[in-house]
């Protein structure tokens, strides 16, 4: 089974699951893969039985993050959550939002991290206009792509400084 699918594939292959399984869905630049990211993905797969990982692809991370991001090219992003075993799909998409996705997916469950307010979540509306949940998951303190940059930043400068 392919994991990293198109849109296309990926409603075809959901039709036929949907009718026994519950889809989640959640989405993220997921840039250098941490703890938090783990134990936010393997949650989100505990509120159904197939998890979706919409992927914000390399230019839709530098319009969300700056320009000297992603570290990590999307292909690679990717590649490692497929690797990940609660992961059933990854589909990179390269809007800053992921409503055209949760638009065309429906998911019975949309995930997202507690850091955002419920009236926040792109796609909310889409979800709950379709019967599904909202789920917000409490994140790991401290963990964070950013604070992994800024630690490295701060080595690098200690140790040429």
């Amino acid at each position: 089974m392919k994991k990293i699918i198109s849109l296309k594939n990926l409603t075809a292959t959901l039709k036929t699951l949907r009718k026994k399984k519950k889809v989640v869905f959640t989405n993220g630049c997921f840039d250098i893969i941490h703890a938090g990211h783990v134990r936010y993905l393997s949650r989100a797969k505990s509120l159904g039985d197939i998890l979706v990982v919409g992927l914000n692809s390399d230019s839709s991370v530098r319009e969300i993050k700056g320009e000297k991001r992603p570290i990590v090219p999307e292909k690679e992003r990717a590649e490692v959550m497929a690797a990940l075993s609660f992961v059933d799909y990854v589909i990179i998409f390269k809007e800053t939002t992921p409503v055209k996705l949760i638009s065309a997916i429906k998911p019975d469950v949309l995930v997202k991290g507690a850091d955002w307010a419920a009236s926040a979540i792109a796609g909310a509306d889409v979800v709950k206009k379709h019967g599904g949940k909202i789920r917000r998951i409490t994140l790991v303190k401290g963990r964070s792509t950013t604070n992994i940059i800024k630690r490295i930043l701060e080595l690098h400068r200690e140790k040429v400084g």
